[in-house]
């Protein structure tokens, strides 16, 4: 039962489920329903889908996760960067509105389950640290921007294609003569509305009065204003007959049972999108359930979420879905709701079951334009360019990275920019790596503590080199350190000892070990002695296994004071112009 409770987490906060958790996630899941109807018909909408699927996707993916996941708050299901994703992928192998459109998403959710259930049952949920934060940031800033543009042909009721930035900008200046007034009006002001909504329409309902519970669920019920009022607009004034673009009919009825299709052809055009997704929607995800647990000082596990987040994938496959993962803002609705356990996303695809059964009739006059602005009110929040500016003033390289992602997301597609971010990302780690820190050290006066003879005053012996790495040692770095003592011994004939302080080496690696045993090699032809100082545990471990110990010329030292102690005589007293901490 223990192993079971691992992988089904829903055993676990089941046995103390009681009457005051089910108030609490009723409640919050009657609150983000309200949320969810709008929205999941507009992502839909992005993704190029019928607006039936946002509602699918959202229904047995959230059962799903709930049994799976580890999340208490996170709410899972279509999120605007996931759906431009899809769309983005689908669109290069299936025309828009085909039955093959709506297979290729299916089959997009099935590989992206499978990669991610794959990932969480081998344990590999840290492969997803190779996409760095600043990277992630740039790419979500590059697609709130692309989704944003991608959305404004619905709000001014004309035809628009591309998806780069230049190609949908330069689409809807040609088409920008074919401009639907009623639209434009219908667009700007739903788009205005919502923007109130968010910013003030809670401070006026609680001078009102209003208690600050029912101010919050009046302004995440916003969307859903917006939806009836421009809704009851198009059926009495008939404005789809003036060149409004409606929903349209959508099927009454529950998720139905999907096969996603499993033709090699197929599987290998999606193969990458799908990895990319998955990633992409497991980092976004994993944070945002992250932040949420330790606000009540909970907990997740990682590789349980990649399960939760597969499993979830591969539920919106067999039900006409395409591919999910948890939202920032419905996962921050549901916290702030109160919801307690994932029994909150249960009741929730409840109550979108029984909205795709009795209520989808009454979206068949709801404008596009709506849909659109409820779009780009919710992706203006996730465009963050202010991460150029922290960047460039902590570090260049991230800068790079992040400014490469951006651009090229824009210019080139979300697929080729998230690829170069973490093509840069990577790149830029392993030239840092590459190029490790490494101070020359000297003792702080009085004590026996060993700093940067560069930012220290400290007392160094000309006869006696002592060097701290900060970095591990790995085959990319390996030669570096072998080129900078062979530099530093070669000019300096009054060098007698060489100490290498590894206090921060957490890991030697065999490339490393021959470079060591060739630093030891020179050294002692030349007459000097080479030594280690403060090994971990672990590495010390792994050099005992090899004959460098013995071939050694020279002493591992427990810490740097007792090479210090042993190899110094002569002392110099360091002047350095500055002092700092490092």
């Amino acid at each position: 039962m223990n192993a079971l409770r691992r992988y089904v987490p829903a055993l676990e906060w089941g046995r103390e489920y009681d009457r005051s958790a089910f108030s609490d996630d009723l409640t919050a899941a009657v609150i983000v329903t309200i949320m969810l109807i709008p929205q999941s018909l507009a992502y839909a909408l992005l993704a190029g889908l019928p607006p039936e699927a946002g509602i699918y996707a959202s229904i047995v993916p959230i059962v799903l996760y709930a049994m799976f996941g580890t999340s208490r708050a996170l709410a899972v299901g279509p999120v605007a960067v996931v759906s431009l994703l899809t769309a983005s992928a689908i669109g290069q192998v299936a025309e828009q509105g085909t039955a093959g459109y709506a297979v290729a998403a299916l089959t997009l959710a099935f590989l992206s389950g499978a990669f991610l259930l794959g990932l969480g049952l081998l344990r590999l949920g840290f492969l997803a640290n190779f996409l760095s934060h600043p990277v992630i940031a740039g790419f979500i800033t590059a697609s709130g921007i692309l989704i944003a543009t991608s959305q404004l042909k619905h709000i001014l009721g004309i035809s628009a294609e591309g998806h780069t930035l230049i190609e949908m900008a330069g689409s809807l200046l040609t088409h920008l003569g074919q401009i639907s007034v009623i639209t434009l009006i219908i667009g700007v002001a739903a788009t205005g509305f919502l923007f109130w909504v968010r910013k003030g329409l809670k401070p006026l309902l609680r001078n009102a009065g209003l208690s600050p519970k029912l101010a919050d669920v009046a302004t995440k019920a916003g969307p859903v204003a917006a939806v009836v009022v421009t809704t009851l607009s198009v059926w009495i004034f008939g404005l789809d007959g003036q060149g409004v673009k409606i929903v349209g009919e959508v099927p009454q009825s529950l998720p139905p049972f999907t096969m996603p299709g499993l033709s090699l052809d197929l599987i290998r055009q999606l193969a990458v999108p799908a990895i990319m997704i998955s990633i992409i929607g497991f980092v976004e995800s994993v944070s945002v359930a992250q932040t949420l647990a330790a606000k009540k000082r909970q907990s997740i596990d990682p590789d349980q979420e990649l399960i939760g987040l597969g499993a979830a994938n591969l539920g919106a496959a067999f039900t006409g879905g395409f591919p999910v993962t948890g939202g920032f803002s419905r996962s921050v609705v549901n916290f702030d709701a109160g919801a307690r356990t994932p029994a909150a996303g249960v009741y929730t695809a409840a109550g979108l079951a029984i909205a795709a059964i009795g209520l989808t009739p009454l979206v068949y006059y709801l404008p596009k334009a709506t849909l659109a602005a409820t779009i780009i009110v919710a992706v203006v929040s996730l465009i963050d360019l202010s991460i150029l500016k922290k960047t460039w003033t902590y570090s260049r390289s991230d800068f790079a990275a992040v400014l490469a992602t951006i651009v090229l997301t824009l210019a080139l597609g979300v697929e080729t920019g998230v690829a170069t971010g973490v093509l840069v990302s990577i790149g830029l780690h392993l030239y840092k790596t590459s190029r490790p820190h490494v101070a020359e050290v000297g003792l702080v006066p009085g004590t026996q503590h060993f700093r940067n003879i560069n930012r220290h005053r400290v007392e160094t012996d000309p006869e006696l080199l002592m060097l701290r790495v900060d970095e591990s040692l790995y085959f990319v770095n390996a030669r570096f350190l072998q080129d900078l003592i062979q530099t530093r011994t070669s000019t300096d004939c009054k060098t007698r000892n060489v100490v290498l302080m590894c206090s921060a080496v957490n890991e030697i690696d065999f490339s490393a070990l021959e470079s060591l045993e060739a630093i030891n090699t020179r050294l002692k032809e030349i007459g000097i002695g080479f030594h280690l100082s403060e090994v971990k545990g672990p590495v010390m471990d792994r050099l005992r296994k090899s004959h460098f110990l013995d071939e050694l010329n020279g002493k591992v030292f427990l810490a740097q004071y007792d090479a210090w102690a042993t190899l110094g005589k002569s002392l110099h007293t360091s002047d350095p112009e500055k002092y700092d901490y490092l």
